[in-house]
C-alpha cells in the first residue's frame, strides 16, 4: 500500500498535535504518559516532535484520555488556522 504524500498543512498540524500534547503533559515524563496510555515511548516522542504528523484516532484518544485533554478542544485547535498565513495555530 503506497500512502499519499502528507501536505504542508498536514505536516503543520502534526507539529501543532506534538505541541498541545507535550505542553499538557507538563512535568510528568514522557515514559509515565507513554505507558498510561498503552503507547510506546518512542512513538509518544514522535508524536511530540510531529514525526507522526497524522498518528491513529486511538493512540490520540488515549493520550487525551491520560493528560485530561478534550478531543473536541483537540480538533477545534487544530483546525485553527494562524494568522495572516494561512498556517496553523500553534
Amino acid at each position: 500500500m503506497v500512502r499519499t504524500p502528507m501536505t504542508e498543512d498536514e505536516r503543520a498540524r502534526g507539529l501543532v498535535l506534538g505541541r498541545l500534547l507535550q505542553q499538557a503533559r507538563g512535568g510528568r515524563s514522557a515514559a509515565a504518559v507513554a505507558l498510561q496510555a498503552g503507547i510506546s515511548l518512542d512513538t509518544l516522542r514522535k508524536i511530540e516532535r510531529g514525526a507522526i504528523a497524522s498518528p491513529a484516532y486511538f493512540t490520540v484518544a488515549a493520550l487525551a484520555r491520560v493528560l485530561g485533554l478534550s478531543l473536541d478542544d483537540l480538533a477545534t485547535r487544530l483546525a485553527e488556522p494562524a494568522p495572516s498565513t494561512g498556517r496553523l495555530a500553534s
